[in-house]
């Protein structure tokens, strides 16, 4: 088992994805563009979270952990925009919103630790 696989964010981000993937299946032709976004910044956070943890420096891990958490960031704000344009039911809305809290709030803490500690 590499690393990054016993990462709870990056279990939870794999979670996300499946969910993405399920969300997208109802989201209406003509909106190719914010689905595309959506997949690509769901995708984005356990890639960036498996390469972070094959990082040889500490910096270089948190700076790829920070990618992730901003790819995060990107989809809870898609949540919001799918819940507002009514094309995700509040249940499937609140639990994307909690795997994208749980994995902020692990990639938070690893970025703020001190360097050095």
């Amino acid at each position: 088992m590499f690393g990054h696989e016993k990462f709870g964010a990056y279990r939870d981000s794999i979670e996300f994805v499946a969910l993405v993937s399920e969300i997208i299946e109802k989201i209406p032709d003509g909106y190719g563009k914010l689905i595309d976004q959506f997949r690509r910044a769901a995708i984005a956070v356990p890639l960036n979270i498996a390469e972070g943890s094959g990082k040889s420096t500490e910096v270089n891990k948190r700076h790829s952990y920070a990618i992730a958490r901003g790819e995060a960031m990107e989809c809870a704000a898609i949540v919001d925009v799918l819940l507002c344009l009514g094309m995700i039911d509040l249940a499937k809305a609140k639990q994307a919103k909690e795997l994208l809290e749980r994995i902020s709030a692990i990639l938070t803490s690893v970025c703020s630790k001190r360097l050095g500690t």
